[in-house]
């Protein structure tokens, strides 16, 4: 092998290198360099790779090892001392780091800009080479900024961010808990180890390497649909450093997986038909990450190719091929409530409309990785899943063995929005550590990650819809057919949530809603940020919107005449409780509607959006929490709930520290599956709900116990905290009082486009029950409002017979900072009766209502009624659509 030499943060280095590396693989395998993270390379798009080279910020995934030799290469890790602190001290500040794995690269472009001027529209733009799916970038740029003033003055970052006025007035982080603490409930605490995810000090899975260890990588399917002749693993063996070719007859135990329906292969065998082109169908285990890979791209597979089912609709015709034994048709969801049929021949006003959503992949940062080690008489998977008691259930019986021998533990996540709820090369890196006897790794490159999980589902939506002469709502019907992909996933129950929420947060008394969720031969769909509720969102949107063009009002007015109130129904016939803010919400942008309504030179729309907390719908959510008291004064707190961005591991110790006094730096967080803290699936917007009350009982009794003794007195106590809510009840079940949900959060939105067609500003009132940390409650609302943006305007992963048009990161419309227009968050604030200390989920309903407020922005720019997403044409997306869909 060839070698070079280069100067490595200050060091002369010489490696060696294999012919067909890119830089950021030498770095990461050969120079244990774990800044520089892999996001997508070689595609050099995301921006996670970034290092200086001779001075410059460089991409390293575009580089190759032999146009480094003789240059100065700094890391992240080089970085001077005095800058890191600036630098990491800011992005905690101002909130600027959530999942982390995008921040380190930021932070290194972050660098170049100290001596520069912090002008907020130059740091955007010199943020262009780099994604961020989490935060919707302006609290990056507010980071960057306060980073630059404090280098540039010598002073230290102040300690509150650039913009504290989440609530109208000066208070985000002086609101005090009982304790008088910004630590405490209400108080914008720090973000749990946030330094250490600034400078790329806290691991992913993909940064982990244990004694032994080999490396593995997928053979996936050419072929959306086709019999599988022959797997022929020769040519790959003969590769240099392949240890194995693990295949289907290689499972110990059973082969089929799925959160719901066990109907996924982790290996399709020889002679069985694909149904993606993420299907598995061999796993290559060799010496390292770049010898499996190259291995995995000679395994010779022979194929009868077969004609991909692409169009739902075509999928339920008569005759259509079968992609599973029992048919396309996976689930009905169907409810209805009064009489539609009369209701609307009696209507005065009848809107007939149909729309449709586009499939969204997920984008996440960190690409799904796995590490499976033998431990004693079972196994230990490390993973950065959304549940490690699912992936304990489902990998189990793949090895055939117990749940209690196999212990999955979370790595940090990096990013997740509902995509890595399914399993993705859990089960396979288990097999292979199984068959070997050794510590396996297997880590997806983008490319596999597109083509393997879970997007957001296509729907069609028909809507009928009828108002009496005032425009009060008296009738929807809606018939809803969803586009599943190959594998059930929670497919069944993302139609089930759009159909629940096909009224939106509107008052109807009649309602006959159907939803069908149909198989195909495309790509999965499963879970994504807003799980249905945003698709009926657009379509329930455009019809309040035309409507009041009907009657000559404004969105607002039309709004404000439909709006549930406490004790009407929701679509499902759920009573609202007092809890009910969505008129709050409406009325805290009631000023900026009318008055950007009013401007010559400005257009604006409106949305309304309601959004479930907890999964429900007769299912039972549950938040279980462990705290444990160590030696040398320090806490362990265990959950089963995943840490992935949202701020769960920041808000578990601040209610620890509400009901204790003691302080988050003596604290640490885990999630694992252990028996005692069985939490399912963080998904739903459930977790801070369900455990900052769970945190409470288990925290009081600690309290109870630190009245009598000291911390050092009570090492190896553990309390245990558990709140269940097993009280909802399926829709259309045969009751009442249906009570689909556990509860509910609630969001206005206003889009303002400027004279140019372009996105100047969007203003989102949105009720969280209770803000249990401002500031990371913020965050979260801006990251869904960007990825809402994106969802509307540009985003789209278009397929053609099964195959996505393109896998790359570039060609997905995910807007970039200087793209994204000004957001601005307002937190209203009506307690809950059910989530913990008054708390409502955030997670998701940032996203719902945006689409529907765009497209009636665009509609006042330009008169074009839009029913399609993404919306393309409009002049706001020109910049975030890729060339390739233009």
């Amino acid at each position: 092998m060839p070698d070079i030499t280069f100067q490595l943060n200050g060091q002369q280095t010489t490696v060696s290198y294999e012919k067909g590396m890119h830089f950021l693989e030498l770095l990461r395998e050969q120079c244990g360099i774990t800044s520089a993270k892999d996001g997508c390379a070689p595609q050099g798009y995301c921006g996670c790779c970034k290092i200086m080279v001779d001075g410059r910020p460089t991409l390293s995934c575009l580089r190759r090892p032999e146009q480094m030799e003789g240059r100065d290469v700094v890391t992240l890790e080089g970085v001077p001392e005095d800058k890191i602190q600036v630098l990491s001290d800011a992005f905690v500040q101002d909130g600027g780091v959530q999942c982390g794995f995008c921040t380190p690269g930021i932070v290194m472009r972050a660098a170049s800009l100290l001596d520069g001027k912090p002008d907020r529209d130059k740091i955007a733009k010199g943020l262009a080479g780099h994604l961020c799916r989490c935060t919707g970038y302006a609290r990056i740029v507010d980071a960057v900024q306060s980073a630059t003033e404090a280098w540039q003055s010598g002073e230290p970052v102040a300690h509150r961010p650039r913009r504290p006025d989440f609530f109208g007035e000066e208070h985000g982080l002086t609101r005090s808990s009982k304790n008088g603490s910004r630590h405490g409930i209400g108080g914008s605490s720090p973000r749990y180890r946030g330094h250490d995810h600034a400078i790329g000090h806290k691991p992913y899975v993909a940064d982990m390497t244990v004694d032994g260890m080999l490396h593995a990588a997928v053979v996936l399917s050419e072929h959306p649909r086709a019999k599988v002749l022959a797997i022929d693993p020769a040519p790959a063996l003969a590769m240099p450093g392949v240890e194995r070719v693990i295949t289907a007859e290689d499972v110990p135990g059973e082969r089929w997986v799925g959160l719901i329906v066990r109907d996924w292969p982790i290996f399709v065998a020889s002679g069985e038909i694909t149904r993606c082109v993420g299907d598995v169908l061999a796993l290559v285990v060799a010496d390292s990450q770049f010898h499996a890979r190259q291995a995995a791209a000679e395994v010779a597979v022979r194929y009868e190719v077969l004609e991909p089912v692409s169009d739902p609709f075509a999928a339920l015709a008569t005759g259509a091929p079968k992609i599973h034994s029992k048919g396309n048709l996976l689930d009905t969801c169907s409810f209805a409530r009064g009489d539609v049929d009369a209701a609307l021949a009696s209507a005065a006003h009848v809107i007939e409309e149909t729309f449709s959503t586009q499939r969204i992949e997920h984008a996440f940062l960190e690409p799904e990785a796995c590490l499976a080690k033998p431990e004693n008489d079972g196994f230990i998977l490390y993973s950065q899943t959304q549940g490690v008691h699912d992936d304990q259930n489902q990998i189990a019986p793949v090895l055939g063995i117990t749940p209690e021998n196999l212990h999955v533990e979370l790595v940090t996540n990096g990013g997740a929005f509902g995509g890595k709820e399914d399993l993705s090369v859990q089960a396979q890196t288990a097999v292979a550590a199984y068959v070997l006897g050794r510590p396996v790794r297997t880590v997806l490159s983008r490319d596999e990650s597109v083509r393997m999980h879970p997007k957001r589902h296509p729907i069609t939506m028909a809507y009928t819809v009828g108002a009496d002469a005032e425009g009060h709502l008296t009738a929807v019907r809606a018939r809803m057919v969803g586009d599943t992909g190959a594998y059930a996933s929670v497919g069944m129950k993302v139609l089930e949530r759009a159909a629940g929420h096909s009224c939106g947060p509107y008052r109807v008394p009649n309602v006959d809603v159907e939803a069908k969720t149909v198989y195909t031969n495309n790509p999965p769909c499963g879970a994504m940020r807003g799980f249905g509720a945003n698709q009926a969102s657009f379509a329930i949107e455009g019809i309040l919107d035309m409507l009041a063009d009907r009657l000559g009002i404004d969105g607002y007015d039309i709004r404000e005449r439909n709006i549930l109130a406490p004790g009407d129904a929701f679509a499902t016939g759920q009573r609202m409780t007092g809890s009910c803010g969505i008129r709050q919400s409406l009325e805290a942008v009631r000023d900026v509607y009318k008055q950007a309504r009013s401007a010559a030179d400005r257009h604006v729309g409106i949305g309304c959006g309601i959004k479930n907390t907890g999964i429900g719908n007769g299912m039972d959510d549950s938040g279980r929490l462990l705290i444990r008291v160590l030696a040398g004064s320090q806490l362990e707190i265990l959950t089963g709930y995943t840490e992935m961005g949202q701020g769960l591991f920041t808000i578990l110790p601040q209610v620890v520290h509400e009901e204790t006094g003691l302080e988050p730096e003596i604290m640490t967080c885990r999630t694992a599956a252990d028996p005692r803290v069985l939490c399912g699936m963080t998904t739903a917007s459930r977790a801070t709900a369900l455990l900052t009350a769970a945190g409470q009982r288990a925290a009081l009794q600690l309290a109870a116990d630190l009245k009598s003794s000291s911390l050092e007195t009570l090492v190896g106590r553990e309390y245990l905290g558990e709140y269940i809510c097993d009280f909802t009840t399926k829709p259309g079940a045969d009751t009442d009082e249906p009570k689909t949900h556990m509860t509910f959060s609630y969001a206005t939105q206003v889009v303002i486009v400027g004279e140019d067609g372009k996105l100047e500003k969007v203003v989102a009132a949105h009720d969280v029950g209770r803000a249990i940390n401002p500031l990371s409650c913020a965050g979260q609302i801006e990251g869904s409002l960007h990825m809402g943006l994106g969802y509307a305007l540009s985003e789209d992963l278009p397929c053609t017979d099964g195959r996505p048009d393109s896998l790359m990161l570039r060609d997905l419309g995910i807007l970039k900072a200087k793209d994204t227009p000004e957001l601005e968050v307002i937190l209203v604030e009506v307690p809950d009766e059910v989530g913990g200390y008054g708390s409502k989920g955030v997670g998701e309903i940032g996203l719902v209502p945006t689409a529907g407020a765009v497209a009636g922005a665009l509609y006042a720019y330009d008169g074009i009624r839009r029913t399609r997403l993404p919306m393309t044409d409009a002049p706001a997306a020109a910049a975030s659509v890729p060339k390739s869909r233009r």
